[in-house]
């Protein structure tokens, strides 16, 4: 489930040797694995080992050193002189007695497969001159591709391609992914990820102590609200979701209905008068209340019971909305706030961020898209282009003091301690009009449930996405919902919960 950053896995590689762990050893078990692999992924025909002049490259010379003990015909193209390489690379390359050939792509040939071990996670800067002219010269080949830790191109951290990066069939990485792995567009250049034992304790950890995981039921499962024999409605809280005007209630009542979906035990609807009968005939289940103006609002909220409220989906933007947030915000109860309550504040940020840091006891949690990002954020957004979204969503959620959630293929999921969780199982056909603010409501049930914000927000993005697979290709926002219940039903499977 960790994921580590370029930094922490050195710091990895550097506690097992200090552990006792020979360092060449480690070079073996990764080129070991890479040859492996390469095997299965290409079972005949000629091998190309494009290497480096690291570690990374060091473990292709070990791997091509393997695969030509399996009889296989291999070559290797190294970049640099080989009496340039150092320490472990060194070694590897010495031990290698096959032919090391030029490094041009007229080197490649036709080869069945390539296997890329050039530059690895550390990619700190473009690529250019003859490493670029390879990489484009190995997407063009038409061969199986195999690259070692990462593609090269892509950085460990970000994921973003420094100028041109190898597409890959699939990537052998060690001890664990990095967040380069899942974030875009890595994710896109990594094919088939496996994660190879080289023989680092997982001891490591206890020091390293990485903050960033990926947003998998293994990492929240303590967290899940599974309901008891005894338990009662009552005691699963209740969401609050606001309604804007007459003519965009639908966001609210997706929010709603997921809301309630995902476990709150009562839902209500907040809505202004001239919207109270359309979402009055169009909701069944969760309840409907007309509240017009923030004291309205301020005086119903009085109810201790109502401890979550969601915020901003078809709320309008403007000085009504950032009242009404701002209200919902004085008292001990969780908010999500996304869509309009978020750009209402635009403006001034830091009323809204000064309003999440006094909130006595509860906690916030803000889902902005890319687009809302960069306007709630505009420092952020503006301060550096080369920020992660990774890098993003942490000084973002330090920032405002809340859990932030940044949108997309590859949700991120940052709390102000640090903590973050990275998701990959949305698929393509979740981009659809209403999905938004089916995840705010979905978090919104999670919080009535009094599951913690940052727990919250990665199980509602986790099981967002599931559902959205389970559905398949034709998925409309309204679906989401409905397929919760095989969500919830294939997880407490997996959790052993008595029944299932």
């Amino acid at each position: 489930m960790e994921l580590l950053s370029v930094t922490e896995m050195t710091s990895a590689d550097a506690l097992a040797v200090k552990a006792g762990v020979a360092s060449f050893a480690l070079m073996q078990h990764a080129g070991q694995a890479v040859a492996a692999a390469a095997q299965r992924l290409a079972p005949s025909g000629d091998i190309v080992v494009v290497a480096g002049p690291g570690n990374n490259g060091g473990d292709g010379f070990v791997a091509a050193a393997d695969l030509a003990a399996r009889g296989r015909n291999v070559t290797v193209a190294l970049l640099g002189k080989r009496d340039a390489l150092k320490g472990d690379a060194a070694r590897a390359a010495k031990a290698w007695h096959g032919p090391v050939l030029p490094f041009v792509p007229g080197s490649l040939g036709r080869p069945a497969l390539i296997v890329d071990a050039l530059f690895g996670a550390g990619l700190d800067r473009e690529v250019t001159g003859e490493p670029r002219a390879m990489i484009e010269a190995i997407n063009a080949s038409g061969a199986s591709v195999l690259t070692v830790d990462l593609p090269s191109g892509i950085n460990g951290d970000s994921g973003e391609a420094m100028g041109v990066a190898v597409k890959a069939a699939r990537t052998v990485t060690f001890f664990r992914r990095k967040p380069g792995h899942l974030l875009l567009p890595g994710r896109l250049h990594c094919g088939e990820v496996s994660v190879a034992d080289i023989g680092i304790p997982p001891s490591v950890l206890d020091v390293i102590d990485p903050k960033t995981r990926e947003n998998s039921p293994a990492g929240w499962r303590g967290h899940f609200p599974v309901p008891g024999v005894a338990g009662h409605k009552y005691g699963r809280g209740h969401a609050v979701v606001m309604s804007g005007a007459m003519s965009a209630t639908g966001a609210a009542r997706l929010a709603a209905r997921a809301a309630l979906r995902a476990g709150a035990g009562l839902v209500t609807v907040v809505s202004p008068r001239d919207a109270l009968a359309v979402n009055a005939a169009a909701l069944t289940a969760v309840m409907v209340r007309e509240i017009g103006t923030p004291v309205d609002f301020a005086a119903y909220l009085a109810d201790a019971r109502l401890n979550a409220c969601v915020l901003g989906p078809g709320a309008g933007i403007g000085l009504h909305t950032r009242d009404m947030v701002l209200t919902a915000l004085s008292g001990p109860r969780a908010v999500v706030l996304d869509a309009d309550a978020l750009t209402s504040f635009a403006d001034e940020p830091r009323t809204l961020f000064d309003a999440v840091a006094a909130q006595p006891g509860a906690q916030a949690v803000l889902t902005p898209h890319e687009g809302e990002f960069a306007r709630l954020f505009a420092s952020l957004a503006g301060k550096d282009h080369a920020l992660s979204k990774l890098e993003r969503a942490r000084l973002a959620a330090q920032e405002s003091h809340a859990v932030v959630l940044i949108k997309g293929a590859d949700t991120v999921v940052a709390a102000p301690d640090g903590r973050a969780s990275i998701a990959e199982n949305a698929p393509p056909w979740l981009a659809t009009a209403g999905a938004g603010d089916v995840l705010s409501g979905m978090i919104g049930g999670l919080l009535a449930q009094r599951v913690a914000a940052f727990e919250a927000a990665s199980i509602a993005v986790w099981m967002h996405g599931e559902a959205a697979r389970l559905f398949g290709p034709g998925l409309i926002a309204e679906d989401l919902a409905d397929t919760l219940p095989n969500v919830f039903r294939d997880l407490y499977r997996r959790f052993g919960v008595d029944g299932f």
